[in-house]
């Protein structure tokens, strides 16, 4: 896998006995039991770090070992596999995992999967409340048996994903990071979660007065730092997707998703170009927004502004 995980600085366990890191497991990251099938042998090795409400585990047990659990309550298991394979069995199937595919486990689902000898994954343990507190934010309907995900997804699907992951690893090993950083970057996991990810979430229409143009505008405008689908936009203007083409077709001579990332670049460039606003790194800037395949927004952004963002930042420093 190509994101940078928990490093060296990061590692609890390295050549441990596997039930001493499945102790530490069942303490900070979830409740199971482990099975090793073969003699046991020292060589599971652990990172972890706690950030904002999250906790970033990175394991290998270092041999073929069987995971139960029979739920985790009042968390999500966001697990990606680095290396190896894992066998997951639920809802009456099976499937073996390969490096690249995400596994993501809900509240109260058993969980039973056998790691191969080589097996190592990256895992993020995400609260049930911090995803519930993004539902209320985006006015999305919570359903009445809880937020739950289909378990299986591709990494490659989630575009720039990735990305977003490594850069909570490395600000987790930050050792100065500010609390108020670390709670923003488990909002931003916790809605990509709900917006790329297969889920029950209802997305309620937006309610507003005006034109269907101007309400849409304003919705863009409202939401311009969230992932703004073509079905919400529609949703706003309340008329159907084709419709909605054509309306920006006449309003803007635009489609609608070129509009959003137009004023979501125009936002950007306004940032970066004003001197009273603190810019820690253009890459939590453009993720910010919601631009995650960093080298496109590079790309849109010069297309847009004929220079790169850093350009745009160095011009108001000098």
């Amino acid at each position: 896998m190509g994101f940078n995980m928990l490093s060296k600085a990061s590692q609890v366990f390295t050549n441990a006995d596997p039930y001493r890191v499945s102790d530490y497991v069942n303490q900070y990251v979830g409740a199971h039991r482990i099975n090793l099938p073969n003699k046991r042998v020292a060589e599971a090795k652990l990172c972890h770090r706690d950030f904002g409400s999250l906790d970033l585990c990175r394991i290998s047990y270092g041999s073929s070992v069987r995971v139960t659990s029979s739920g985790l309550n009042t968390c999500y298991h966001l697990q990606v596999l680095l290396k190896g394979s894992c066998l997951w069995r639920g809802y009456g199937d099976e499937h073996y995992f390969s490096p690249g595919e995400l596994l993501l486990i809900n509240p109260d689902d058993p969980a039973d999967l056998t790691y191969s000898n080589d097996c190592e994954k990256f895992i993020v343990k995400l609260p049930v409340n911090v995803l519930e507190r993004v539902c209320s934010d985006n006015y999305w309907k919570k359903p009445i048996g809880g937020i739950r995900f289909s378990p299986r997804h591709s990494l490659q699907q989630l575009s720039g994903f990735d990305s977003l992951l490594g850069l909570v690893c490395g600000e987790s090993e930050r050792v100065h990071g500010p609390s108020r950083l670390r709670e923003y970057f488990t909002g931003i996991i916790a809605t990509k979660l709900l917006e790329l990810l297969d889920s029950n979430i209802e997305r309620e229409p937006y309610e507003g007065d005006g034109s269907p143009f101007e309400r849409v505008v304003q919705f863009v405008d409202d939401n311009i730092k969230k992932n703004i689908s073509l079905d919400q936009m529609a949703a706003v203007a309340r008329m159907s997707p084709r419709s909605l083409y054509n309306l920006f077709e006449r309003h803007a001579c635009d489609t609608p998703k070129n509009y959003v990332r137009k004023r979501k670049l125009e936002h950007i460039h306004g940032f970066l170009s004003d001197p009273e606003r603190k810019v820690r790194s253009i890459t939590e800037v453009a993720i910010d927004y919601g631009f995650l395949h960093l080298g496109r927004f590079a790309e849109n952004y010069r297309n847009a502004y004929g220079e790169l963002p850093s350009d745009t930042l160095r011009k108001r420093l000098t």
